[in-house]
């Protein structure tokens, strides 16, 4: 698996958000200066995070992007899931069919991978951004 580029701007856009709760909103032009992301990229990817309803949009002069949800509620599994779609180590995890061994369920490798999938997801929901707002990781 690999947090791609889309998924480390779209934290760092959020993170963004959380850090400045005194502006509860904030147009796509500062985020991008403050994350130093390209801002049809940024774009692209606030419109990912408000269908997901991570963020919502408000139009018009003085609009932009706000939180949707308190930091404590938006942890890294969502942003990751919003951008690249499910966390799936394996594609065998998701479509039995494609067991290259045939195995399906009966499969060493798919069980182990599943174990660690799991892993990777709970910590992933572990952390959440009044944390990362904080500095505990």
């Amino acid at each position: 698996m690999n947090i791609t580029q889309e998924s480390d701007y779209a934290i760092r856009a959020i993170l963004i958000m959380v850090k400045n709760p005194d502006r509860e909103i904030l147009d796509a032009n500062t985020i991008s200066e403050l994350g130093n992301i390209p801002i049809r990229f940024l774009l692209k990817l606030l419109r990912k995070l408000t269908q997901g309803g991570v963020i919502k949009s408000y139009r018009g002069v003085n609009g932009g992007y706000s939180l949707n949800k308190a930091p404590k509620d938006i942890n890294l599994k969502i942003v990751i899931e919003v951008i690249e779609g499910p966390i799936c180590i394996n594609r065998c995890l998701y479509d039995k069919e494609t067991c290259s061994a045939g195995k399906g369920d009966n499969c060493a490798i798919h069980m182990a991978l599943y174990e660690v999938q799991s892993k990777l997801i709970k910590e992933l929901e572990a952390i959440n951004f009044e944390g990362l707002k904080n500095g505990a990781w």
